[in-house]
């Protein structure tokens, strides 16, 4: 059931309710007490602002965004960073991955079955091996708002900006890599454990971030926009790779 619900996500964000008639046009025996508990285990909310939708964490500072109409022009001027839910045969975990917003390139990447802070601190400790952005994006998780999370930002001189509540398209480039990731990875492979998930992404990212055209990109790579170094056969098996 969290595939269905997690494929149906995938194509439109919608809540609780409108799930739950999906799931039973599918052939579940499902009420909207058991959809609400699977959605909020996989970290799914609808695109559409409701009050009161969760509490933030009273110590946690909320930033605003940044990104509205600013000419996004260089690499390393804006990253960005989302937790997505990926369903296991048995059992699910999930990802969180950094982007630089300007090449669509992936910085660093973890893999996690906790939505705790650790991961993501340690997946942007990672990241700053690249360098460091002029401004971070996210959306207001608590990951993401939390001090060991937004200290690690703030110490480096990096500004802190974060998506509306309920706005997803403010972070829309790793909205499309999720889409990316989960049906051209995921969904095909249907990976049995975590350490399935960390072997089968780091293929794939590698995959992404140096061999894979991007048509907004005027069909270069990812890392080729990112380092400024044009596509070379000799040079690519010595790229970096998440």
């Amino acid at each position: 059931m969290r595939k269905e619900i997690d494929l149906r996500f995938m194509k439109e964000a919608c809540g609780v309710l409108k799930m739950m008639k999906n799931l039973r046009r599918l052939g579940y025996t499902v009420g909207e007490k058991l959809v609400r508990r699977l959605m909020r285990t996989m970290n799914l909310i609808a695109i559409y602002p409701k009050p009161k939708l969760s509490k933030r964490h009273p110590e946690h500072r909320i930033y605003p965004y940044l990104l509205k109409g600013l000419e996004i022009v260089r690499a390393n001027q804006v990253w960005c960073a989302d937790i997505t839910y990926i369903q296991l045969v048995k059992g699910f975990c999930y990802l969180v991955a950094i982007m630089d917003w300007y090449s669509r390139y992936v910085l660093s990447w973890r893999v996690s079955n906790t939505l705790d802070t650790d991961f993501c601190v340690e997946c942007v400790e990672e990241a700053f091996d690249y360098g460091h952005p002029g401004i971070f994006n996210s959306d207001q998780g608590v990951q993401f708002t939390s001090n060991d999370f937004t200290q690690k930002l703030l110490a480096n001189n990096i500004q802190i900006s974060m998506d509306g509540r309920g706005r997803v398209f403010d972070n829309i480039f790793i909205e499309r890599l999720w889409r990316t990731v989960k049906y051209d990875n995921i969904y095909v492979h249907e990976y049995q454990t975590i350490t399935d998930v960390k072997y089968g992404l780091k293929d794939f990212f590698g995959f992404y971030n140096t061999d894979r055209l991007h048509q907004s990109l005027e069909y270069q790579t990812p890392w080729e926009v990112y380092s400024g170094i044009p596509f070379s056969p000799q040079q690519i098996s010595h790229l970096k790779k998440p």
